[in-house]
């Protein structure tokens, strides 16, 4: 069987070289070649879909050296979880349009940390229309993978996260099936509610490695599937129809002993192919740091280990698609 060659879809842009979702980010992304870039959308306290992977921005903006939004900082129980910090919900787009995205992890990546300050935060609109006109100028399609993020807790703020992603989609010219669309989440009662909604993607079910999904969980608490469960055959079984494909931990791909060594992949993608579904995984990355033990190469945290080694098993599962923070990397790797 001929290997397959899967999207190459850069994770919240080239975070490996740019602060997270900024406008560089995604820029550079576009540049290197990626298949299609993926913004996760929170909600901010108008209504607007805004570029974070979380709703809790200190760690990727410079809103804690603001002191206008000082008195902003609070504590909040987001997925079962409580969190200290600035959260969108608590900002008008107006007040987020004036933050700078700032890197995450710059102990990892002091390189990107140089980049701080420079750009804003960016809405979903931006990042469509910024796909949009990367594929024209480059004469290719370049897709977006849009995550949602956190849809149960922002529907106990009153948000229908579904009705308003239908809207900035149809709004910003997504919604006929044009441009390359994904749309993928830890909960699957966000995309069915979406799908209903007509919006023409492929509809990609988000699974951990471990836990359960928060909107199922609660809904149905100790009752609720794991994510081990819906990984399973027969969990699998129960997502035929319901959405096109399941985006795993690359741990379930790995699957690693307590050593942290891997004897090749699982068998997740291939019973997952079985049944029709795409499978794409999350995320490649070459630092030490995120490999898993038996692929960590000398000189600390943040150098390049043995990569290519990890990524090879990842790639020879046959995945339809992968998630990497340097798209150079993974275009050429994945590609090759």
């Amino acid at each position: 069987m001929p290997r397959r060659t899967p999207l190459v879809i850069g994770h919240r842009g080239a975070p490996g070289y740019r602060p997270e979702h900024s406008r560089s980010s995604y820029a550079l992304a576009f540049e290197l070649g990626v298949d299609a870039v993926e913004p996760d959308v929170v909600v901010s306290r108008d209504g607007v879909l805004v570029v974070r992977h979380e709703n809790e921005i200190s760690g990727t903006t410079d809103v804690a050296e603001r002191p206008e939004f000082a008195d902003r900082r609070a504590t909040r129980t987001v997925d079962g979880n409580a969190l200290t910090g600035w959260f969108t919900e608590d900002f008008t787009w107006d007040e987020l349009s004036t933050l700078h995205c700032r890197e995450r992890i710059a102990d990892l990546r002091p390189s990107s940390a140089t980049f701080d300050g420079e750009q804003t935060v960016l809405r979903l609109r931006d990042v469509l229309d910024a796909a949009r006109e990367a594929s024209l100028d480059q004469g290719r399609e370049i897709g977006v993978v849009l995550e949602i993020k956190h849809a149960t807790y922002f529907a106990s703020l009153g948000w229908d996260v579904a009705a308003l992603v239908e809207a900035e989609l149809r709004e910003a010219g997504w919604d006929a099936g044009q441009w390359p669309l994904v749309v993928e989440s830890f909960e699957s009662t966000v995309l069915l509610a979406l799908k209903e909604r007509g919006i023409p993607a492929s509809y990609v079910y988000l699974l951990e490695a471990a836990g359960r999904p928060f909107d199922l969980a609660a809904a149905q608490g100790k009752n609720a599937p794991t994510y081990a469960h819906t990984a399973s055959p027969a969990g699998l079984d129960g997502l035929v129809g319901r959405v096109d494909g399941i985006s795993v931990d690359k741990r379930m791909i790995l699957a690693p002993d307590r050593l942290g060594r891997t004897s090749g992949p699982s068998p997740v993608v291939a019973d997952a192919h079985e049944r029709g579904l795409r499978v794409f995984t999350w995320t490649c990355r070459p630092e030490n740091r995120f490999l898993i033990g038996q692929f960590r190469t000398r000189g600390g945290p943040s150098e390049f280990g043995d990569w290519e080694g990890e990524w090879s098993v990842i790639r020879d599962a046959g995945i339809d698609g992968v998630f990497v923070d340097h798209p150079d990397l993974g275009v050429e790797f994945f590609r090759r």
